[in-house]
């Protein structure tokens, strides 16, 4: 009886061993593992979903996943964690423990970024020394900024600021300073000249931008003079995965008032990704936009054709070459809004753009990586058509010679540059140091002319430059920077040196102290500023450049502090930054007078400025579905010695159009059900405005103190996913400036005060988008 039981035990015993074998065996057959990273480094608590039979896991603080118990055949498989983009793949489950590793794209929080702008070499950003803020082009979509523009309004210490009522161009201020002193690049060069300064924010399209990396202050010495309030740099759409995208924006400001636009991205990269393509074209229309019922425009109407082309090659393992095309086609006309041609208006503006821009990069590899060699072309050509006039009285003789001979004058620019540069990384007292030197040469020829108005700027520019950098990790926490520049300047008869000087120390490994320093130099040239003729005084208003004129040197300094809690569930983080710019011999605008065309000023020097202050910036990301970004900037900026404006006005040492406090927040929500929500807060302070007199409305100059603005927008979008064709449809819905927070005392019809113009940029506008995307 016993050896009876024994022998049923063991049967037992052997179906329960099969049993869990034939288990394990058919569990060990669904079985998926591997591991999340971006940028060669792990992404902790990465969301994971089997999206067919709603299966999810999380990653370890590693990055590494399991999946257990997965049917085979095909899958679509969901990827997401805090400031990445998330990612949806199609796995196919084999027999066998399925490996599948998973890399990640960064948004525009991530802290592992790589960024080029601070050091001209890639850099993690919290390894830079130099602050280097980013915005991506999922944020630009956030908020549904249409072009550079719109973008530049969230960030930090930059404020976009609307000129002109009539022909409606803009300016970015960088810490207070106005856009001369800020250096705008394409791609990393300094091709966007100060004549396409003067519209070219606006005729960048979003969707032609990859990111966008900016660096507030004299930190970015490194890239000459111009760059003193600081650099933003402008990365055009690359070639990274194949895929189609097409939208259609559709925005309205009043009842059959509108403005629309179309836009295509395609991208294509072969299997061996060595080589790839990527064309980016947009087409808008906007019509003209009168605020104040006076048939004159506040907004121009707008007609442009923009195409962007970007390919790459890479021929063998340690060599790429990249090519970048661009076109900017714009018609621009405001004032009188008549039936007719420009010069039949009591008032108008009329401009026409034909913008080309290209760059040309080649890198090599050496010396086992540790050397790397960039050699670069970059060019620029832009014609443009204009015309800027006051039709004098109707059937006066005047008025018959104004009809024969029209105040139509024509622009032509032209920036040519060549550069080389050189990076090895070696060992400083056997501590990882980079160095690295370079060497430009940039030409900028301008001529801006209209025969009538005796109004001529013909200048060309010769620059030759030469940077030294070293990049050195004397400890695991300390960085320190150090670069100097040296500028020969065709209009300046010395050698310019500029130092460049920064610090960075590790407090903990989420909390990065930063201190900078610079010099830089602007030079007696023609900016943006100057190449625009607005109307003042029932004339046409010109500037000219004093024969006295000599460049401008600064010297800056910038203290911050940054910090990022990373935890499972949520990222937040602040960045405070403390900065100081003094100006010598600083550029101010004297008026001299008026004659028979209208006022005129003389750019001359003055005994000096300062311009300090700063900034808070505050974020935060929660479950990878709440996302917050704030920033507030307060700062003083006013001359040495007080600065006259007006021949009928007391001097002041302010600075005009310069809040004393501005800033922004960008509250997004993604909900589970392919639901996203938008708010975004742009709030500009009081400042000091100057209104010239002349117009109808306006007898006598005077300064203004403007009103607070908050401008309010909000967006809701919903995403269809169709699987079966790799298909996404997005459409959104939305208003800017809900609240319709807007200047209100513009000029009133003929002989108004065009730069009398201080406001927000657009009116309340309502808007519709659908966006198709491939994935």
């Amino acid at each position: 009886m016993l050896i009876k039981i024994i022998r049923v035990s063991n049967h037992r015993t052997f179906f329960l061993f099969i049993i869990i074998t034939l288990s394990y065996i058919s569990i060990s057959a669904q079985t998926i593992k591997g591991k999340v990273t971006s940028s060669d480094k792990a992404v902790a608590y990465a969301n994971l979903v089997i999206d067919s039979i709603n299966i999810g896991v999380s990653a370890n603080d590693s990055g590494t996943y399991f999946f257990n118990s997965v049917p085979l055949g095909n899958h679509f498989l969901l990827v997401s964690a805090i400031g990445m983009n998330t990612k949806k793949i199609l796995i196919n489950v084999m027999d066998g423990v399925n490996i599948i590793d998973i890399e990640l794209e960064s948004t525009n929080y991530n802290l592992n970024q790589v960024v080029i702008s601070a050091t001209k070499t890639n850099k993690k950003i919290t390894d830079s020394p130099v602050i280097v803020s980013v915005i991506s082009n999922k944020f630009l979509n956030n908020v549904q900024a249409c072009n550079l523009a719109e973008g530049l309004n969230y960030q930090t210490g930059l404020r976009i600021e609307s000129n002109c009522q009539t022909c409606n161009y803009t300016q970015v201020r960088m810490n207070g300073l106005n856009g001369s002193y800020s250096q705008i690049l394409i791609n990393s060069r300094p091709i966007f000249s100060s004549l396409i300064g003067l519209y070219g924010l606006e005729q960048i399209p979003s969707n032609m931008i990859n990111r966008i990396e900016i660096i507030r202050g004299g930190g970015s010495s490194l890239y000459g003079s111009s760059a003193i309030g600081g650099v933003i740099n402008v990365i055009t759409k690359i070639p990274d995965y194949n895929e189609v995208n097409v939208s259609y924006d559709f925005y309205r400001f009043r009842k059959n008032i509108y403005d629309r636009s179309v836009s295509a991205n395609s991208t294509l990269v072969n299997e061996n990704k060595n080589f790839g393509v990527t064309l980016s074209v947009n087409k808008r229309q906007r019509m003209a936009y009168d605020h104040n019922g006076d048939n004159f425009s506040e907004l121009p109407y707008l007609n442009s054709k923009n195409l962007n082309f970007n390919i790459f090659l890479v021929p063998s393992n340690n060599q790429k070459l990249e090519l970048n095309l661009g076109s900017l086609q714009e018609y621009r006309y405001g004032g009188e809004m008549i039936d007719e041609i420009a010069h039949f208006a009591m008032q108008s503006e009329e401009r026409t753009h034909e913008i080309l821009i290209a760059n040309l990069d080649y890198q090599i590899d050496f010396n086992n990586k540790l050397s790397e060699l960039i050699i670069y072309l970059a060019g620029q050509k832009a014609d443009r058509e204009h015309y800027t006039g006051i039709r004098p009285q109707i059937n006066t003789y005047n008025d018959s010679i104004h009809l024969i001979n029209p105040p139509y004058g024509k622009s032509f620019n032209k920036i040519k540059q060549f550069g080389i540069q050189l990076n090895h990384k070696h060992d400083l007292f056997l501590k990882p140091n980079t160095i690295t030197i370079g060497s430009e040469l940039i030409t900028d020829d301008i001529l801006d002319k209209i025969d009538v108005y005796n109004y001529r700027v013909d200048q060309q520019v010769n620059k030759q430059a030469l940077y030294l950098q070293s990049d050195w990790d004397i400890t695991k926490r300390f960085n320190f920077l150090s670069g100097l520049r040296f500028d020969k300047h065709s209009l300046i008869s010395d050698v310019i040196t500029s130092p460049r000087i920064a610090f960075l120390y590790k407090i903990k490994k989420n909390i990065q102290f930063r201190t900078t320093y610079s010099t830089g130099f602007r030079a007696p040239q023609a900016f943006d500023s100057d190449l625009h003729l607005a109307f003042a005084g029932g004339g046409v208003s010109r500037i000219i450049l004093a024969d006295d004129l000599v460049e401008e040197r600064s010297n800056s300094i910038s203290s911050s502090i940054n910090f990022d809690q990373v935890l499972e569930n949520y990222i937040w983080g602040f960045t405070i930054e403390a900065f100081n710019t003094h100006l010598n011999n600083a550029f101010y605008q004297d008026p001299i007078g008026v004659d028979d065309i209208g006022e005129v000023f003389v750019k001359r020097n003055g005994s000096g400025a300062v311009v300090k202050g700063i900034t808070i910036d505050l974020r935060a990301n929660i479950n990878n579905r709440v996302n917050i970004e704030s920033g507030f900037t307060v700062q003083e900026s006013i001359f040495d010695n007080a600065v006259r404006y007006s021949d009928h006005l007391e001097p002041i040492k302010g600075f005009l159009k310069t809040p004393k406090t501005y800033g922004y927040t960008s509250f997004d929500f993604k909900s589970f059900e392919n639901f996203s929500f938008n708010t975004n807060l742009v709030n500009t302070g009081k400042m000091n405005v100057l209104h010239l007199a002349g117009s109808p409305n306006q007898n006598q100059d005077e300064y203004k103190i403007s009103p607070v603005f908050n401008v309010i927008g909000l967006k809701a979008s919903y995403k269809y996913l169709f699987l079966e064709y790799d298909l996404k449809l997005v459409c959104s819905v939305g208003v800017k400036n809900i609240t319709n927070s807007y200047q209100e005392d513009f000029d009133i019809s003929k002989n108004r005060d065009s730069n009398y113009m201080y406001g927000p940029s657009l009116p309340r506008t309502y808007y519709v988008s659908v966006a198709f995307n491939t994935f």
